[in-house]
């Protein structure tokens, strides 16, 4: 006989009653009887708001994606939106990628909020994320949601909720919905849906979304537009919606989409992972670089917000960027450009992640604009956009592969990006020059620094407890030397405080508190410790910097601080 515990049962037995369904019933007394393992999986706990929303496996129970759990979710945003906007009419947009059921789920979570009294406006069809944030400002939506797990395995699938000003919940609403949803009974979910409340929306935004994505992201000449080869991948998800409409529209006339990925699938057949970090899911579209001459390779994560960049070197071969360069480069490309134009009137500001380059606080610098600071997850970048109508956003990234351009998109935009990258490649070109070369110049002009991302995939209940156990040891016996080089301060976003070490003066950070610890050595070195908010790792972030001369001697600086980095994973026994 299996034994199953007693609290365990018990959330369990609360599934098993007539608020859920016959077929959900039925799943779940198939674990208990031959699978014990799973079905504690399943029930230990329940699915949590990281970063990024809500992102998990799907299937039955409280630790799952489920019509029950989005369910649960959407009646307490529901309750919320009536407390907020009192004798209003209340509108959301709902928008999904190619995930398994993500249109099922979508319909749910549309006739929770029609049953709620609340207008839907519904996407037809798969969509990339950023349209959806734009669609929440450009239909006066009071928010937005989108069913998608970005670059996760085809298990998982994953409900992003968007505020009023089109950027992802940051506090106080996030907690107070959170709070609202806890308090909530599973048989109080209004499922019945009013269908006279749920407008489908489609070609509308889209014309719209694309527009606005030429307007912000078009710096160069159709002459030189006519010049550049590009390869373009979907990796079998939403892009193939807007991308290739965007390019032909701003004049780019040479796209070769890989054929193989060009349709979305949710079991994404070519990759073993659909993420454009990973030079494995961009190898199909390399290969067609290299049958078709092409100058650059963009290919876009699932819910098109992130973008993977391949450009050629001086050798002429192809190399993927990493998610820093591409941010750099976009940065300055268009710091440049507002320079040119007389645009930079003193209250502009580009803005990053702590866990990013620090080479983007030397641009700000360089073009004497603000540089705004804020952890990681694109929802604190839209929060400043909003928290400081009176300066002028620019344009920021973060390090995992995301980029905004200018502020009518709220959220990572890889349709404008991928345009942006295509100008700035594009004009190069026309120029004599490269996105390659052009990088290596800011080097020269900035000093060469160079990060790398360890990741430490720690699945299940042990994973967590695990995880947890590595951030306390952390905090109570804090590295006071890292590859022989002093760590001269410690940052704790937890405790919000900053400690130098020669003195044992401590301060205040003025950011969120989060689980992150950054450390700083006497040699620029930079590491900082997080546990992902949407997966089950720990991620550890490292960088270092020295300058460069020039750039005919970039491969060997390059390789020094590589060994550099190497030195410090190898210290810290993180390989």
């Amino acid at each position: 006989m299996i034994y199953i515990e007693p609290e365990l049962l018990e959330r369990v037995n609360t599934w098993l009653n007539p608020a859920f369904d016959e077929e959900t019933q039925a799943n779940i007394k198939d674990l208990i009887a031959n699978n014990p393992t799973d079905l504690k999986e399943s029930f230990y706990k329940d699915l949590e708001f990281g970063t990024g929303g809500m992102r998990g496996i799907m299937g039955v129970g409280t630790n799952r994606i489920n019509k029950y759990t989005l369910g649960k979710n959407t009646q307490g945003l529901s309750n919320y939106l009536h407390k907020s906007f009192p004798n209003e009419t209340i509108k959301v947009a709902i928008a999904y990628d190619c995930r398994h059921n993500s249109k099922t789920l979508a319909k749910v979570v549309a006739d929770v909020f029609s049953a709620n009294n609340i207008e839907v406006y519904l996407f037809e069809d798969l969509r990339p994320t950023p349209e959806l944030s734009f669609a929440v400002r450009h239909l006066n939506c009071h928010c937005g949601i989108v069913l998608t797990a970005s670059h996760n395995p085809p298990e998982y699938n994953g409900y992003k909720v968007y505020w009023q000003d089109g950027g992802q919940l940051v506090p106080p609403h996030d907690d107070l919905i959170v709070k609202l949803i806890d308090s909530l009974d599973y048989s109080e979910i209004k499922f019945e849906a009013n269908t006279d409340l749920i407008h489908y929306i489609g070609e509308d935004v889209d014309n719209a979304f694309i527009k606005a994505s030429i307007e912000n992201g078009s710096y160069t000449t159709n002459e030189a537009r006519e010049q550049l080869n590009i390869v373009f991948t979907p990796l079998h998800g939403t892009s193939v919606t807007s991308v290739p409409q965007t390019l032909k529209q701003a004049g780019y006339n040479h796209v070769h989409i890989v054929k193989e990925q060009e349709v979305p699938n949710g079991d994404f057949p070519t990759v073993k992972s659909p993420n454009p970090e990973e030079p494995e899911a961009l190898k199909m579209a390399l290969d067609l670089a290299n049958e078709t001459g092409s100058d650059i390779v963009i290919g876009t994560d699932p819910d098109c917000d992130r973008l993977g960049v391949a450009v050629r070197d001086l050798d002429g071969n192809m190399i993927l960027l990493n998610g820093n360069q591409t941010m750099l480069l976009m940065t300055d490309f268009l710091l440049k450009q507002w320079k040119a134009k007389g645009k930079l009137k003193g209250n502009e500001f580009i803005a990053s992640t702590i866990v990013s380059t620090p080479m983007m606080h030397q641009l700000a610098k360089a073009y004497d604009v603000d540089y705004k600071i804020g952890l990681t997850g694109f929802k604190w970048i839209a929060k400043m956009i909003h928290d400081f109508p009176e300066q002028t956003y620019v344009g920021g990234g973060e390090e995992s592969f995301g980029y905004l351009v200018g502020d009518f998109v709220r959220d990572k935009d890889a349709v404008t990006s991928t345009l942006l990258a295509c100008e700035i490649a594009a004009q190069a070109k026309a120029n004599g020059s490269s996105m390659y070369k052009d990088l290596l110049d800011l080097y020269v002009e900035h000093d060469l620094y160079k990060e790398r991302l360890i990741s430490l995939t720690k699945k299940g209940i042990e994973g967590a407890q695990e995880i947890t156990q590595m951030m306390i040891d952390a905090r109570e016996n804090p590295l006071s030397e890292i590859n022989g080089s002093k760590v001269v301060s410690v940052e704790d976003y937890q405790t919000a405080t900053v400690k130098y070490l020669a003195t044992g003066k401590e301060e205040t950070i003025d950011i969120p508190k989060s689980n992150v610890i950054i450390y700083y050595t006497e040699d620029g070195s930079k590491v900082a410790l997080r546990p992902s908010g949407t997966e089950p790792k720990i991620k550890f972030y490292i960088s270092a910097n020295t300058p460069l001369d020039s750039a005919d001697n970039f491969k060997a600086t390059e390789a020094k601080l590589e060994a550099k980095i190497d030195a410090i994973i190898k210290d810290m026994k993180l390989s």
